[in-house]
């Protein structure tokens, strides 16, 4: 087992340069117009390295449980956890780029992170950007296909099924493989750093006490680059502009102190489901889905609207057709506007769990005496969650249908969400460049559904820096549900894209 408590491992790099070796490296990085990559040996590069030992890392990964902290409580006991860290660290450290140093940092009874950081290149040396992933994964989830599971890896054609591989496994081998890429072709770089975080799928709770600790260490990145986002297709780069906030929350109404037969109390006693239908009602009107508080609603963005049109058009039904409805069921509106901004910039609220129903086949008769539910909900990227949290507690406990017991139970979690500066000049037309040259077709800007609390942090403690949030999330890749998967080819272009902005950065 990997016992890093503050100690760094030097590493000379993947090539198995020394460090004469390196320094005449560094002497070749001589003049910004010498330095852009070219993008035939970078690809081939990717792809190698994709071929000879990332897929192959990535199956072992993915046969690991490695359930984030909330999923797993005994996480430590289990050494889940660990295994993917050892597994992770040991290919980062057979890969690593020349004089990286790299650590296992721990703090004590906290999911631990890998932390590298790559010396910089060229005039911009001293500047650092920081690069973002994790490696806790989402529950099993059931109804995965035939010969498929959540830690069953199998490969079918462009895609590796699994879970975690593409949210968020992917992330460290696409993030040193693109500082390796620059190193091949002698490019220059600003100074890198790594992280690597193992409780984002449970809200990133662990990861302020990392960045107070490692924080003279990471410095002040002028540069973002994050993994775990979202693509509206597999044929060309996504930027993702916002990300919703969360609140998640049990809800639980009590109305018996046990259950009775539903011929003797329905009709004088309530029915536990139907006081929570109308506490509910407080909080969505059921007919269109829209919350009714007012205050959990921001004004959108102009900039945002425009940029939801521009996706709408750009993929048209793929908007809602790769969704696994029903015959006959169909989206919440026709217009494609509507629906962008209805998952980017308008509040929502899903019921995900429940508890205090038995199975249909074991239902009797009887007026149970709960219903209890797990409500999600996505708020607006600039909505105060922590505030929003204290309206719906308020707004749902208070005055309680026939005197029932109606209260959120448990821990109330709640997770800013996130809007990104304007995007840098020279930033726009790198994304421009490298989706073109990489994927045959210009960058699409949208927001994203789901929330990465790690952006709502950085985006204020480093508010002068850009951000470059993109994925591997595409249609019917199915995050957190059944089937998830990795679309390879995606992730080696998006790969490719990684290794030009980063030039790109050094060179501006």
């Amino acid at each position: 087992m990997l016992q890093f408590r503050g100690s760094i491992l030097h590493c000379r790099g993947s090539f198995g340069l020394d460090f004469a070796t390196a320094r005449a490296y560094t002497a070749r990085v001589t003049h910004p117009d010498q330095a852009k990559l070219n993008p035939t040996k970078t690809r081939a590069f990717v792809d190698k390295v994709w071929s000879d030992s990332i897929v192959s890392t990535l199956v072992e990964y993915i046969k690991i449980p490695n359930k984030s902290p909330v999923f797993d409580p005994d996480w430590q006991k289990n050494g889940h956890m660990e295994r993917a860290v050892e597994l992770l660290y040991g290919w980062a450290r057979d890969h690593a780029a020349p004089d990286m140093t790299m650590e296992v940092v721990r703090l004590e009874g906290r999911t631990p992170v890998i932390y590298m950081e790559v010396p910089g290149v060229g005039d911009r040396k001293d500047d650092t950007v920081l690069l973002y992933g994790h490696l806790d994964k989402q529950p099993e989830m059931i109804g995965w296909g035939e010969g498929k599971g959540p830690w069953i890896p199998v490969l079918e054609g462009d895609r590796l099924y699994g879970r975690g591989g593409a949210d968020d496994g992917y992330a460290i081998f696409a993030s040193l493989t693109a500082i390796n890429a620059l190193h091949d072709q002698g490019a220059p770089h600003a100074r890198c750093v790594v992280l690597i975080e193992g409780c984002e799928e449970s809200g990133s709770f662990d990861l302020p006490y990392y960045i107070d600790a490692l924080a003279d260490r990471i410095g002040k990145p002028s540069l973002v680059v994050c993994l775990d986002s979202g693509c509206g297709n597999y044929e060309q780069l996504w930027l993702i502009t916002s990300l919703r906030g969360m609140v998640v929350a049990n809800l639980r109404v009590d109305i018996l102190r046990e259950g009775v037969h539903s011929g003797d109390a329905s009709g004088v006693v309530a029915s536990s489901f139907r006081i929570l239908r109308h506490v509910l009602d407080r909080l969505e009107d059921s007919a269109t889905g829209a919350l009714v508080p007012e205050d959990l609603y921001v004004e959108i963005p102009r900039d945002r609207i425009e940029q939801a049109g521009r996706v709408a058009e750009a993929l048209g039904p793929a908007l809602w057709d790769h969704f696994p409805f029903v015959e006959g069921a169909r989206p919440m509106a026709s217009d494609g506007t509507e629906l962008v901004l209805n998952r980017t910039w308008r509040p929502t609220v899903s019921v995900t769990g429940a508890d205090g129903m038995p199975e249909l086949g074991d239902a009797g008769n009887v007026l149970r005496p709960f219903t209890a539910v797990k409500l999600s909900l996505r708020l607006p990227p600039t909505v105060d969650t922590a505030r929003a949290a204290e309206r719906i507690k308020t707004l749902l406990e208070a005055d309680p249908p026939y005197g029932a017991r109606v209260q959120l139970v448990g821990n109330v979690e709640s997770a800013d969400g996130w809007n990104a500066p304007a995007v840098a000049p020279w930033l726009a037309d790198s994304l421009s460049r490298a989706s073109n040259t990489h994927f045959g077709k210009d960058v699409v800007y949208m927001g994203e559904g789901g929330s990465i609390p790690f952006m709502g942090m950085l985006g204020a403690k480093f508010p002068e820096a850009q951000f470059a949030i993109t994925g591997v999330l595409g249609p019917e890749s199915n995050a957190h549900g059944p089937n998830e998967f990795l679309h390879l080819p995606t992730a080696r272009r998006l790969t490719c894209c990684v290794a030009d902005v980063l030039v790109d950065h050094a060179t501006r």
